[in-house]
């Protein structure tokens, strides 16, 4: 197996920092594909020369073979993959990075993403009667309702 043949379900007894940098490995994908170890290696590499990783080394903290990285490697790692270095070592930091990784999964969607498109730029109260045609489609759907902080203003006026 290759360095870059890592899976998720690799590490069945996984370290919670091998989970969360395999997430972010799944989760970010350019140009519609995931990284490989051996790219993250070398985008880490030319950013931070002094930094020593390997393919290999990433693949090894993946799958909890190794797990205690240097704090500079997981700094240049958060840096590369958009989290804060607490995202490692955080429960609740990495549960919210982790709900928010899987809406932007969500938004790949090519219908999710169009909704949102055609959203952007639009007045508050369209927005708000867009959200409650969607609330009420999904509720005939039979799908559970979706609870975010953009209704905290309507409970405060009551």
């Amino acid at each position: 197996m290759s360095d870059d043949d890592v899976t998720s379900g690799e590490a069945v007894d996984a370290s919670p920092l091998a989970q969360r940098l395999d997430q972010l490995f799944r989760m970010s994908r350019p140009d519609a594909r995931r990284w490989t170890n051996n790219e993250v290696a070398e985008e880490l590499r030319s950013k931070h020369p002094s930094l020593r990783v390997s393919g290999a080394y990433l693949s090894a903290l993946r799958n909890g073979k190794r797990v205690n990285p240097s704090p500079e490697l997981l700094v240049a790692l958060a840096d590369f993959f958009g989290v804060a270095p607490g995202y490692f070592l955080d429960q609740e930091h990495s549960d919210r990075v982790t709900t928010q990784l899987a809406m932007l999964e969500s938004l790949r969607d090519a219908g999710v993403r169009g909704i949102a498109m055609r959203a952007i730029g639009l007045p508050s109260e369209s927005l708000e009667a867009i959200t409650t045609v969607l609330d009420q489609v999904r509720k005939l759907q039979g799908l559970p309702p979706v609870m975010d902080n953009v209704d905290h203003d309507a409970s405060t006026e009551d």
